[in-house]
């Protein structure tokens, strides 16, 4: 057994996935980081101690069964999953194709499929586990402009409520939290630079949130939760 649970967070990038992979290694966790690009990666989480970086595509069947056998070998078996990757093209139905609507489900709903296929044995084993999905309200309804993006991130749900219902009794807490707002990431203030500090919602603090949800015991456990900076029009 290892002597640290271990947390593996798929999809990390500047924002979200940097903010999850922070806490959980400040939480006492040995963290598994994985993304595409190793390179960046490496540069992104270099100076947070406990941290280990893995290339990954998650929409690899193949690379997903690998990193998470060298996971198992070099840190453990995973306590915690976060799955945090997500591909989006926005346009109306004219204006996205066959291939963006593949591109979306297969980010958003295979690769949570293939991830969690593959840590989902060790945690039966040991009775105790968490998933945690990253969503967006494109998740409950549909706009113009959402039409690539919606459909998949509706299937990523009704997934991951799939494996929460078929899961819970073996003592694995799967959650879905949707973000309703725009995440505070570099590219987002530039883009939206006439807005005020509190119009974005802050990746640290959306990390505190998943970092408690997953501390919650298994006689008041959430599936699903939203997060939205309090100015938000919902």
């Amino acid at each position: 057994m290892a002597e640290k649970p271990v947390c593996v967070v798929v999809g990390v990038g500047p924002g979200n996935g940097e903010s999850l992979v922070r806490i959980f290694a400040q939480k006492g966790y040995q963290v598994a980081a994985l993304a595409r690009n190793l390179d960046r990666l490496t540069h992104l989480v270099s100076e947070i101690d406990g941290v280990a970086a893995y290339a990954c595509d998650a929409t690899n069947p193949g690379e997903v069964d690998q990193v998470f056998s060298e996971i198992s070998r070099d840190l453990g078996p995973v306590e915690t999953l976060l799955y945090n990757a997500g591909s989006g093209t926005w346009g109306g139905l004219m204006d996205v194709s066959e291939e963006d609507l593949k591109r979306a489900w297969k980010v958003n709903t295979m690769g949570l499929f293939l991830t969690a296929r593959s840590v989902l044995p060790a945690m039966v084993e040991a009775g105790v586990g968490n998933i945690g999905v990253t969503g967006a309200t494109a998740s409950l309804r549909g706009k113009p402009t959402t039409t690539a993006f919606a459909q998949a991130k509706g299937a990523q749900r009704l997934l991951a409520q799939s494996i929460a219902r078929e899961y819970g009794p073996e003592g694995i807490h799967v959650f879905y939290f949707i973000l309703d707002g725009v995440v505070d990431l570099p590219a987002t203030r530039k883009m939206m630079s006439e807005q005020p500090d509190d119009f974005f919602l802050k990746p640290d603090a959306i990390a505190a949130s998943v970092y408690a949800i997953c501390q919650q015991p298994p006689s008041a456990w959430t599936f699903e939760f939203d997060l939205r900076p309090f100015g938000e029009n919902w």
